[in-house]
């Protein structure tokens, strides 16, 4: 099996880093796989020493089999830096582990992105292998697919990544044209489609909304664990595309996921107990702090 190349995308958070940084390293692929850090450049002179201080210790991390990181000379933005790092890590190398600077790893977390990497890795339908599951309280599959593509710790491969579509109206009047809403949405439960359109208006410059809606009008696939082997540790106000909320909080797993041939399709039971979790914070959550929700997609 050939390891995967782990991008890390930072900007400021010094401490939030550290700790990904070590939880990365406290999988027992780390000293196999090269690490590459896209680090932004401060957006204002408030942000200057902080990212310098960031950029400090992404030079002394240590202990995967190479380092590299890159220091944009300008400010790129959340979207703009992982575009373009993505793009060149895949091409360079077919495949990639993607992680931001709060997302949070298992123990389990590189095996379990490898081993599906290298199981789907001939397998057109599957574009993303996703290491983040919601706080779900149904009993799932070990893996299970969803339609489109995820964003919280996720893989994916050259072929993945070609059928990302930058132009947000396209993918919009696509979905509208062909009346897609609806199911894009889950059924209602989630405003996916009203994203996408504030994207395209300037509201917010989503690149995972976009990448969701490249896959799912292309009928791609995404896998995901039955528990999670990520947690979010940036909904905690620090981050430019963060608010405070709770509501994805979740146990990582406490055991390796294994993976293993399923049906090349969406599973059902699972994609009604992630509709039923969404309509079952709706009420409080898109009506009071319906900005902190989308911020999954930013």
């Amino acid at each position: 099996m050939t390891i995967a190349p782990i991008i890390l995308f930072t900007y400021n958070r010094l401490n939030h880093t550290k700790k990904i940084v070590d939880a990365l390293l406290g999988n027992n692929l780390s000293s196999e796989s090269e690490l590459f850090v896209f680090s932004d450049a401060a957006k204002t002179t408030d942000a200057e020493k902080a990212v310098a201080d960031l950029r400090k210790y992404l030079h002394s991390i240590s202990g995967f089999k190479k380092v590299s990181v890159i220091e944009r000379a300008y400010n790129y933005g959340l979207a703009n830096n992982i575009i373009d790092g993505v793009t060149k890590i895949v091409n360079a190398h077919g495949k990639a582990i993607i992680v931001e600077d709060d997302i949070f790893v298992s123990p389990f977390f590189l095996q379990y992105m490898n081993d599906a990497l290298e199981f789907y890795q001939n397998e057109p339908k599957v574009v993303c292998i996703h290491g983040y599951l919601y706080p779900i309280n149904e009993s799932l599959k070990e893996n299970f697919f969803l339609k489109g593509a995820d964003c919280w710790g996720w893989a994916t491969w050259k072929r993945g990544w070609d059928i990302f579509e930058p132009d947000g109206k396209v993918l919009l009047d696509r979905i509208l044209e062909n009346k897609l809403s609806h199911e894009f949405d889950l059924d209602g439960s989630y405003e996916f489609t009203k994203m996408l359109s504030d994207q395209t208006k300037g509201k917010n410059n989503s690149w995972a909304i976009r990448w969701h809606a490249s896959a799912f009008l292309k009928n791609k696939l995404t896998l995901y664990p039955h528990h999670s082997l990520v947690t979010n540790i940036g909904n905690d106000g620090t981050g430019v595309h963060s608010g405070v909320t709770d509501v994805f909080d979740v146990q990582l797993s406490p055991e390796p996921v294994k993976i293993k041939a399923i049906p090349l399709e969406v599973d059902q039971y699972a994609r009604k107990a992630l509709i039923k979790y969404f309509f079952s914070i709706k009420p409080g959550f898109f009506t009071k702090a319906r900005h902190k929700l989308k911020k999954i997609f930013q």
